[in-house]
């Protein structure tokens, strides 16, 4: 299991972002910042809170409770329930493409009427 300031890097490195730019979001210095990520120095609830926040995942995630966020690329890990996200994307592919077309308009109305 990764350590919080691995998740935290990984984060910031799947997204293409610095660590200033993070720091900046958080209100602190670059090289607080980058003793988050070195272990150099203890990761206060609150960041927890606002780097979830940031990258869209759950704390549950960020502190390796959770195996699943928004983004991941792992397909094995569980989606929802007992559902992958490999099942999901096998489905998805074996139906019609005209199926796919209503599948893909229905997701759009779905998240702009969250």
């Amino acid at each position: 299991m990764k350590e919080l300031r691995e998740m935290i890097r990984d984060l910031r490195e799947d997204h293409d972002l610095k660590q200033k730019t993070v720091a900046a979001h958080l209100g602190i210095s670059q090289q607080t910042y980058s003793n988050y990520e070195n272990g150099h120095r203890e990761i206060p609830i609150w960041a927890v809170v606002a780097l979830a926040n940031y990258y869209k995942v759950s704390t549950d995630y960020l502190l390796g409770t959770d195996s699943g966020y928004p983004g991941s690329t792992n397909l094995n890990n569980t989606y929802l329930d007992d559902v992958t996200m490999h099942d999901v994307m096998y489905d998805i592919q074996h139906l019609k493409p005209e199926d796919r077309k209503d599948l893909m308009k229905y997701i759009r109305y779905l998240r702009h009427n969250d």
